[in-house]
């Protein structure tokens, strides 16, 4: 079933401001993921929903793979939709494992096709301990129950581990999965794979696309530390963070825009959409503050964004 339509109030791209207004909402999503990663929907009704919800830009930004850009793109030209590619890089910082959304206008090129044939490997090796610490904790056979769970060959995340927990009777539900065997700081939390953050972005940086220090309110960091790690993304290349991603505090997005200003980056948002009836639905995300950050369709690299056709966005689209 399809969602509603956006609200009223929802802005076209034809009429986005060089900066955001107060309270106002806009046709874009640039973090949503798809069966090519751990989403539920196949990258064709994943734009199908884009587009009944009234969204005109998008991106899809499965977890370090960009298999699911090609259907994708063919799915947003029939919609009219303009499709950004892009991926979400896992990546270390301090001890965290930091997300980062690579906007990729130019398509998968330079360092990044070599940089997500290294996560792909990593994320093999990653299920293999996850699995391992698993079985230790009561679920037996924990890689091949999560590779059912999963339905293909992709490599394996931890939302997969969780419907294995969830579909064995170890836990009731998702929440409970990472709550208790999964989340940041449990056995399962295995991060040693990952790369340095700043290794990361300069993979995006020199492909030629924009690093995007995604949901930086979900880490459990102080004010001072977020302010630490978005200095090292900065000094490692990258020029835009999420102001809002899914449903958040208005203070601390305020909180947020704030450190923003202060470090000249661009604002992005997305929804973080991953499957139909959870928290949240493509375009739907707090309300962006009056801020001096600028949008991230200001940045250069993504300045096109604002006029593109529909399909697959290309330099000089």
């Amino acid at each position: 079933m399809l969602m509603p339509l956006l609200p009223a109030n929802y802005l076209p791209v034809n009429h986005l401001p060089r900066v955001f207004d107060a309270d106002q909402r806009y046709t874009v999503d640039l973090h949503m993921h798809s069966t090519a990663s751990d989403g539920a929907l196949t990258p064709t009704e994943l734009v199908k929903l884009c587009a009944a919800r009234g969204l005109t830009h998008m991106s899809l930004t499965d977890h370090d793979t960009m298999e699911g850009i090609e259907e994708a793109g063919i799915a947003a030209q029939q919609a009219g939709l303009c499709l950004v590619p892009g991926c979400e890089l896992s990546t270390r910082w301090q001890g965290i494992n930091i997300h980062v959304v690579a906007l990729m206008p130019g398509g998968l090129q330079g360092p990044l096709v070599e940089g997500l044939a290294l996560q792909r490997e990593a994320r093999i090796k990653r299920a293999e301990v996850i699995a391992e610490r698993l079985e230790k904790m009561g679920l037996p056979d924990a890689l091949e129950k999560a590779r059912a769970q999963a339905g293909s060959d992709r490599p394996l995340g931890r939302p997969d581990f969780a419907r294995a927990l969830v579909a064995e009777g170890v836990v009731d539900d998702w929440a409970g999965a990472f709550k208790r065997y999964l989340g940041s700081g449990k056995k399962g939390d295995v991060k040693a794979h990952w790369p340095e953050i700043s290794d990361a972005v300069a993979w995006v940086v020199a492909s030629g696309g924009v690093a995007v220090l995604a949901h930086p309110l979900r880490y459990g960091l102080t004010r001072r530390k977020r302010g630490l790690l978005m200095d090292t993304f900065q000094a490692a290349g990258g020029q835009s963070v999420e102001l809002v991603s899914g449903q958040q505090n208005p203070d601390s997005t305020r909180d947020l825009a704030r450190q923003l200003v202060e470090r000249d980056l661009y604002a992005s948002m997305g929804s973080d959409f991953h499957f139909p009836g959870s928290h949240a639905a493509p375009g739907s995300m707090s309300l962006i503050p009056r801020t001096a950050a600028p949008p991230i369709w200001q940045h250069p690299r993504l300045v096109h964004l604002r006029d593109a056709p529909s399909g697959m966005l290309g330099p000089g689209s």
